[in-house]
């Protein structure tokens, strides 16, 4: 039995045959569970960034382009006009935070969006598989259960094409 066994199942089951009995199955987070826990929201400028700018001009863009306070908590996330650098600011409470990167090889890929739209808002979990290097132009949500509020979150036209009809994201996932 690996040693990983001991995190899903608990301590006994990792320990041996004679602990099976006493195991407890916790419960792994889905990506919707994390998504919902998260305070914090992410806000992408689809338009193309220079990246010289640093903290002063990047606030600057948050109020202008964006429409956001730049001191609200948020994450604010620029891509450059390759593609192959991404810049996050951030504020902490007393200061801003920037951080930085650049692909050796490769771009960025995010969601494809409308033209004309000046900001969308990401997922934290998107966030991460950009960061991963997963091509979001390509990822396709299916449909879901969902009760109250969340249902009628996504329709189905035909099989082929699914679009997101919520309201905060204007793009389709196909």
């Amino acid at each position: 039995m690996s040693s990983g066994a001991a995190g899903i199942f608990g301590p006994a089951l990792a320990s041996g045959a004679g602990g099976i009995g006493a195991a407890v199955m916790m419960g792994l987070p889905s990506l919707h569970s994390l998504d919902q826990a998260q305070a914090v929201r992410i806000w992408w400028a689809p338009e193309k960034t220079d990246m010289r700018c640093g903290f002063d001009r990047l606030a600057e863009r948050v109020k202008t382009v964006l429409g956001e306070d730049p001191q609200s908590g948020h994450l604010f996330v620029f891509r450059s006009r390759r593609g192959d650098r991404l810049k996050i600011l951030l504020w902490d409470g007393d200061g801003f935070v920037l951080w930085y990167k650049r692909l050796e090889a490769g771009v960025f890929k995010l969601p494809r969006v409308e033209e004309g739209r000046r900001s969308v808002e990401l997922r934290a979990s998107e966030l991460a598989m950009v960061l991963d290097g997963i091509d979001m132009t390509k990822l396709k949500r299916v449909p879901r259960y969902g009760r109250g509020a969340e249902a009628g979150r996504t329709k189905i036209g035909n099989r082929e094409k699914e679009e997101k009809i919520d309201s905060t994201k204007q793009f389709v996932v196909s």
